[in-house]
């Protein structure tokens, strides 16, 4: 095994990106197409890609361990009614992953192929940046139907689901597609980003899973460092994160993150403009 000092800050500075970029709305594909440009680790095209994906098990793992007591229903210190209800959370979470499942994987190479692109980005990330200025002014008239998980219905969970398919396109944001799909159809902010939290667990283990499987499972010593390296520091950072925004959200609604997604859009077309575009080989 042979890593140097400077590859292992690399691999730090690329999962805190990944556990700052994330959770909040702001699209993690954005930062990380800026931060690659400027930081190249030394590595194959092929780990490379598959390491981008795979970082965020440590960002998940972070979701799991802050919420194992909503998420677990086989704790003994559960009572029959909270175990039903903790199942039920489950059946939700299923119901409005299947939309980005059966869509994703019929359409997720061809995105990749002709949508991973930096214009894209940029003009995803000032499109929704504008969508949550718009929702968060109009929903400021608005008193949310659904102020729990429990009063969620499955019906709006689907609705959420199908919100999380237009993060297909790169530079959306995952989170805050669902975050703006909830928001929309009723339910409170604090609802929204908890289950869009949720919402992550089976998504992100599918898609580093299959990344995985692709990339197959023959690591070098060094890669097998970088590959923890990343995680662990995304897990940590995500665990700051996800506590940051529960606590933003209370007091505050997503207009400085649609200020914040302009403004990185603005300056990701201003880069294009200057440089070019580091996404075309």
């Amino acid at each position: 095994m042979d890593i140097s000092l400077m590859e292992l800050v690399k691999v730090v500075i690329l999962g805190i990106v990944e556990g700052l970029t994330e959770w909040l709305p702001v699209s993690s594909t954005g930062h990380m197409i800026l931060v690659d440009e400027f930081i190249r680790l030394d590595v194959s095209t092929a780990f490379m890609d598959m390491f981008l994906v795979v970082i965020q098990l440590g960002a998940i793992l972070a979701v799991v361990v802050l919420n194992l007591e909503k998420l677990n229903p086989f704790l003994k210190s559960k009572s029959e009614e909270e175990r039903r209800a903790t199942f039920d959370l489950w059946g939700k979470v299923i119901i409005a992953c299947l939309p980005a499942a059966v869509i994703g994987l019929a359409f997720n190479k061809y995105m990749e192929e002709h949508f991973m692109n930096a214009p894209v980005v940029a003009a995803m990330l000032i499109l929704y940046g504008v969508l949550f200025i718009v929702v968060e002014r109009f929903n400021k008239r608005r008193t949310p139907r659904v102020e729990s998980l429990a009063k969620l219905d499955y019906r709006t969970a689907f609705i959420i689901g199908m919100f999380q398919v237009l993060s297909l396109v790169p530079g959306t944001s995952r989170s805050g597609a669902t975050i703006l799909g909830g928001i929309i159809f009723g339910a409170s902010r604090y609802v929204a980003t908890e289950f869009t939290f949720f919402l992550a667990i089976p998504v992100m283990f599918g898609a580093s899973f299959l990344k995985l499987v692709k990339f197959g499972w023959n690591y070098t010593g060094t890669e097998l460092v970088i590959l923890a390296v990343g995680m662990v520091t995304a897990f940590i950072v995500s665990i700051l994160s996800i506590r940051f925004l529960l606590r933003y959200i209370k007091r505050n609604d997503f207009t400085a993150f649609g200020w914040y997604r302009i403004a990185l859009g603005i300056v990701v077309l201003a880069y294009l403009f200057i440089v070019g575009d580091p996404t075309k080989e």
